[in-house]
């Protein structure tokens, strides 16, 4: 295999795009996997950081957070802004499930990545320093 040099990485089309059957929906929905900055965008979602540099780690409604982030048309082009996760959030969670599974594997992100991240918080040396 070659090294791979600056213009090699950035040319690539690396994200892909899977139909997902959502019955519950009446239909199928694309989903992409995120792309590097989406997935910090969706970990720092689900952060809640409180005073003197407390931080916590909250699930309520990560499912639609991530759907937002992720369903597309089959062109790969967002349907839903972070504003719309709160609406996603009161729709089926058999369907919301269906599609957050399909976005974790396409993502590379997993229920060991969440833990880690919230362990990570709670190890933070610099966690109660009002200068972190």
């Amino acid at each position: 295999m070659s090294t791979l040099k600056r213009d090699d990485i950035l040319k690539v089309q690396d994200i892909t795009v899977e139909k997902v059957e959502v019955p519950e929906w009446g239909g199928d929905v694309y989903v992409k996997a995120l792309t590097g900055t989406e997935r910090d965008l969706f970990e720092a979602s689900i952060i809640e950081t409180h005073g003197q540099g407390k931080s916590r780690v909250r699930l309520e409604n990560i499912r639609a957070k991530l759907v937002a982030l992720s369903a597309c048309d089959e062109k790969g082009e967002r349907l839903f802004s972070a504003k719309d996760a709160e609406a996603l959030g009161k729709k089926s969670a058999a369907a919301l499930q269906r599609v957050f599974v399909v976005v974790q594997r396409l993502s590379g992100l997993t229920t060991s990545d969440v833990e880690e991240l919230a362990k990570g918080l709670k190890e933070n040396p610099f966690g109660d320093s009002p200068s972190a």
